[in-house]
This record gives structure tokens, C-alpha cells and sequence, in this order.
């Protein structure tokens, strides 16, 4: 049974920075692709980032030039490094991760991202 286990979110100022981790557990390679996305209140869960295996990233419009995702293949994890932090980026932060051939995904439980003064 594969976890992913999100840490690193709380409450910061804007123009903060915060830093997400996810690990996954147990005795697993992750083949695939791994992410970040975030649900907002009253909002569908979309993409802020991801990362292929090979260091491959994709990032949303909005958090160009602000967050920067990275991985450690070795260790299973993936980072989320948020930097000038807005008000709307306030959202609960999904960790995802992928197997490439038998495409399994998993998800992580969430953890609460809160920009405010």
C-alpha cells in the first residue's frame, strides 16, 4: 500500500515563502510523473506543478516564476518550493504520483496552505 505523506503548509504572509514536501511510503519506486495541485473553498482541484522522472516540469500560469517543483527520485520525494506568496494561493496543496506502466496514482491527503496579513 503506497502513502503519500505531504508536510510544510501553514500560515505565512504575503510575499512569504513556504516550502512542501511529499514522501512516499513503503517499498515503491515511483515511476512516474509526481505533482502539486491545490483546491481552493468553493473550487475544482487544479495543477500547480509537476515533474517527470527525468526533471521534466510543467507549471500553471499563475505560479510561473514564483514556485519551483523538484524531486528526489532516490527518496520518493517531491518538493514544492513557494516563493512571493499571494492571498490566492490560499488552498489546500494535493501531493500526486504516478506509476508509469501500470498507471497507478496516488494522492496524498492534503495539506493547508493559508496566505494572509
Amino acid at each position: 500500500q503506497v502513502q503519500l505523506v505531504e508536510s510544510g503548509g501553514g500560515l505565512v504572509q504575503p510575499g512569504g515563502s513556504l516550502s512542501l514536501s511529499c514522501a512516499a511510503s513503503g517499498s515503491i519506486v515511483i515511476t512516474g510523473d509526481m505533482g502539486w495541485y491545490s483546491q481552493a473553498p468553493g473550487k475544482q482541484r487544479e495543477l500547480v506543478a509537476t515533474i517527470t522522472r527525468g526533471s521534466a516540469t510543467t507549471y500553471a500560469d499563475s505560479v510561473k516564476g514564483r514556485f519551483t517543483i523538484s524531486r528526489d527520485n532516490a527518496k520518493n520525494i517531491v518538493y514544492l518550493q513557494m516563493n512571493s506568496l499571494k492571498p490566492e494561493d490560499t488552498a489546500v496543496y494535493y501531493c500526486k504520483a504516478e506509476q508509469r506502466w501500470t498507471h497507478a496514482i496516488y494522492w496524498g491527503q492534503g495539506t493547508q496552505v493559508t496566505v494572509s496579513s
